[in-house]
């Protein structure tokens, strides 16, 4: 079995380290993505790491992983909030699928609260700032081990 494990982000985390510091800290989705793969390869793990702006794109990277992962991390950006689409592509797959924020979002505006997605994942990571991405790795290491 494959120990690659797919990293999706979905809109507008292509903007951090511009967009809201104070919410959302300095590190880019590169830094975020190379903490990912050094974390990766210390816990065994190959990181397949993307962002895309598309709600069905991300759609069709959940049922490639699939096929091609043994499990997968998300932060669907504002998809979290409304995507039907992502909670029954996270449904439709067999392997296990952990929510990530950098924010808290329970802890922000009153439409973030709700998370469309987090019914159909293992777990969801919120609050912990980009750390929560390497948290969310090794809870996949758990669960699979």
């Amino acid at each position: 079995m494959t120990r690659t494990v797919f990293v999706l982000n979905g809109p507008n985390l292509n903007a951090l380290g511009k967009r809201e510091p104070g919410i959302y800290g300095g590190k880019t989705l590169k830094d975020i993505g190379n903490d990912c793969r050094v974390a990766g390869e210390e816990i065994g793990f190959d990181i397949d790491f993307r962002q895309s702006n598309h709600e069905g794109v991300l759609v069709d990277w959940l049922h490639e992983a699939d096929d091609k992962a043994m499990g997968v991390v998300i932060n669907a950006g504002a998809y979290t909030h409304t995507s039907i689409a992502l909670h029954d592509a996270i449904r439709a797959i067999s392997i296990p699928v952990i929510e990530v924020h950098i924010s808290n979002i329970h802890a922000r505006e009153e439409f973030r609260h709700k998370s469309m997605i987090a019914p159909a994942a293992k777990g969801m990571i919120a609050g912990f700032g980009p750390y929560g991405y390497i948290m969310a790795l090794h809870a996949l290491k758990n669960i699979t081990a």
